[in-house]
C-alpha cells in the first residue's frame, strides 16, 4: 500500500517527503521496524516514541508519524497528527483492509465477568456453525487455534494484523474482550463493533483511571461507538446488565437495539428459581428473548449473570434457543474462573482470577455456600496497581473467610510488604490476629492453606487464576497456582513428584 493511500485514513496536520513511498509494514515499536515500514512515534509511559526515531530510520523505516515535527533525512517521508495512538488505530485497520467491517464484531467490556462471557458467546457461535474468532484474557484463538496473549485488548496495530489473520482463516465472527485500558488508549479505534455487551462496573484501575468516573466514561466509549454508521447492513444492539447501578449511563449511551438482562430489576431476560449447589447452577430463564431451563457446570451467582448475557447476545444475534441452551449446558468451564483443583483430596480447592473487591465477594460468596467445613482463602494485591482497593479486599476477605493467608500477587516493582500492609488495614477491624498470617512468598502460601486443610474444607486461591507467572520486579517467573496447589497436595500425602 502506498503511504498516500494509507494516510486518507487520518487528519494530517503537516507532511513532507514522498508519500508515494510504498509500505511493507506499520509498527509503533522501532525494534520491530524492517526495511519499507512506517514507523508510529506514540508517547509511552516510560518512554516516547518520538525519541526512537532516529533508530527505527537505521532499521529502514521509510517513514514516520509524529505528533511534533523532527529534523528528518530528506529521504524519509512524514506526518504530523494530533494523537498518534488514534492514528495508529486508524492507520492499522486501513494497512490491514479494515477488517473489522468484514467481521461480526461482538465486544464485552466490564470489570469481572469478561473472559466467561466472552468465552461462553464464542462457545455459542461455534455451535451453530459460525468459525469464531476469540480475543481474550485468557489467550486469543482463531477457530481452535490458540495464540498467546500479552494484553487483554492488544495494541491496535496487533489487534488489526490478527482481525486480518481471522478474515484470511474464513472466521465471520469475533468475540472480544475489550478492556477500559484499551478504550482509553484508543487500541479499538479502528473498530466497527456490531454489539457491546455490559457486564457489571466495580472498583479496579484506578491507578490509570484516578476516579471512577473516567473508568466509566472509557467502558461508556465502546457503546457510544455504536453509533457510528456502518457499512454491513446489521443492525447495532448493546447487551446491559439492568442490576448495575450504571445501566442506564449505557443505555443512553448506545446506539441501535438495547437489550438488558438481569436478576433483581426488571429486564428483557431474567434468570428465575436460582439454585446454586457445588457442581453447578441452574435456573429457568423468562423474558422477550424465550425461556428455558439452563443446568450450568459454572457455579455461582456470578455466572447466572454471565450465562445471561451470554444467552441475550446470541438469541439476539438471532441463534435458535435450542442451540444456546445446549452449548452452555456443555461448557464445562473457564481456565482459571472457579477452577478447581482435583488431586484426590477429601478437601476442595479452587483456583479464581479474581483481584477486584467485587470479584474477591463473589467468588467467596458462592465458596461460602459451598462450604461445609472452614473457608480458608489465599490472597493478594498487584503492585504498581490501584491501592484503594487493598484495604476493601482485606475487609472482604474477612468478612468471608474463616481462616486467611495474605501473600504475594504480582508485586511488581513494589515491596510486597507494603502492599500486604495496604491489604491488612482492611483485615485488623474485623478479625482477630489468630485468623489470619502473612506469607510473602505465593509458594508457601499455597503450601500453608493446603497443608492445614480438614476433610470438607474450601480452599480459595484467589488473584491470578490461568496466570502461568509471577512478575517480580520487571522479569515475569513462571508460577501457576493450579500447578503449585497440586504439588502441594501430592507433598501433603507423601506422593512423589512429578
Amino acid at each position: 500500500m502506498l503511504l498516500r493511500e494509507l494516510l486518507e485514513a487520518v487528519d494530517i496536520r503537516a507532511a513532507g517527503g514522498n508519500h508515494d513511498v510504498r509500505l511493507k509494514g506499520i509498527t509503533y515499536d522501532s525494534r520491530k521496524v524492517r526495511p519499507g515500514f512506517l514507523f508510529v512515534s506514540i508517547k509511552g509511559f516510560k518512554s516516547d516514541g518520538h525519541d526512537y526515531v532516529g533508530q527505527a530510520i537505521k532499521r529502514g523505516a521509510v517513514a514516520v508519524v509524529m505528533e511534533r515535527e523532527l529534523e528528518l533525512p530528506p529521504d524519509i517521508a512524514w506526518a504530523v497528527v494530533q494523537d498518534t495512538r488514534h492514528a495508529l488505530a486508524l492507520l492499522s485497520a486501513r494497512f490491514f483492509g479494515d477488517p473489522s467491517k468484514q467481521l461480526k464484531m461482538i465486544g464485552v467490556t466490564g470489570t469481572n465477568g469478561k473472559t466467561t462471557t466472552t468465552s461462553l458467546i464464542s462457545s455459542i457461535l461455534s455451535s451453530s456453525g459460525e468459525k469464531v474468532g476469540l480475543i481474550g484474557t485468557v489467550h486469543n484463538r482463531i477457530g481452535a487455534r490458540i495464540i498467546p496473549v500479552s494484553h487483554t485488548t492488544p495494541e491496535s496495530t496487533d489487534l488489526q494484523e490478527l482481525l486480518g489473520k481471522m478474515i484470511v482463516e474464513g472466521v465471520g465472527a469475533c468475540v472480544m474482550e475489550v478492556s477500559s485500558h484499551a478504550l482509553a488508549l484508543n487500541r479499538v479505534d479502528g473498530c466497527e463493533f456490531d454489539m457491546a455487551v455490559f457486564t457489571n462496573l466495580t472498583q479496579d484501575h484506578l491507578d490509570f483511571h484516578q476516579s471512577m468516573e473516567d473508568y466509566l466514561e472509557a467502558k461508556l466509549k465502546l457503546f457510544k461507538s455504536l453509533n457510528l454508521p456502518g457499512d454491513k447492513g446489521i443492525i447495532k444492539c448493546a447487551v446491559i446488565n439492568a442490576d448495575d447501578p450504571a445501566a442506564e449511563r449505557f443505555a443512553q449511551a448506545a446506539g441501535g437495539l438495547i437489550y438488558t438482562f438481569g436478576v433483581k430489576n426488571t429486564a428483557d431476560v431474567y434468570a428465575t428459581e436460582i439454585n446454586v449447589n457445588a457442581r453447578g447452577v441452574s435456573f429457568n430463564i423468562g423474558g422477550k428473548l424465550g425461556s428455558c431451563q439452563l443446568n450450568l457446570h459454572l457455579t455461582g451467582l456470578f455466572n447466572v449473570y454471565n450465562a445471561l448475557g451470554a444467552f441475550t447476545a446470541a438469541a439476539a444475534l438471532g441463534v435458535p434457543q435450542e442451540i444456546i441452551k445446549d452449548a452452555l449446558e456443555n461448557v464445562q468451564g473457564v481456565p482459571g474462573r472457579f477452577e478447581q483443583v482435583d488431586a484426590g483430596q477429601d478437601f476442595t480447592v479452587i483456583v479464581d482470577y479474581a483481584h477486584t473487591p467485587d470479584g474477591l465477594e463473589n467468588i467467596l460468596k458462592t465458596a461460602r455456600q459451598l462450604t461445609r467445613g472452614r473457608l480458608i482463602t489465599v490472597y493478594g494485591c498487584g503492585g504498581d496497581r490501584d491501592r484503594g482497593k487493598r484495604p476493601m479486599m482485606g475487609s472482604i476477605a474477612a468478612k468471608y473467610s474463616d481462616f486467611q493467608i495474605i501473600t504475594s500477587d504480582n508485586p511488581r516493582t513494589e515491596n510486597p510488604a507494603i502492599i500486604i500492609q495496604g491489604i491488612i488495614e482492611g483485615v485488623l477491624p474485623l478479625v482477630q490476629k489468630e485468623n489470619y498470617l502473612v506469607e510473602q512468598d505465593r509458594r508457601k502460601a499455597i503450601g500453608l492453606a493446603i497443608s492445614m486443610a480438614r476433610k470438607d474444607d474450601v480452599v480459595i486461591i484467589a488473584g491470578k487464576g490461568h496466570e502461568d507467572y509471577q512478575i517480580i520486579g520487571t522479569e515475569k517467573f513462571p508460577f501457576d497456582d493450579r500447578r503449585e496447589a497440586v504439588l502441594a497436595i501430592k507433598e501433603l500425602r507423601g506422593d512423589k513428584m512429578d
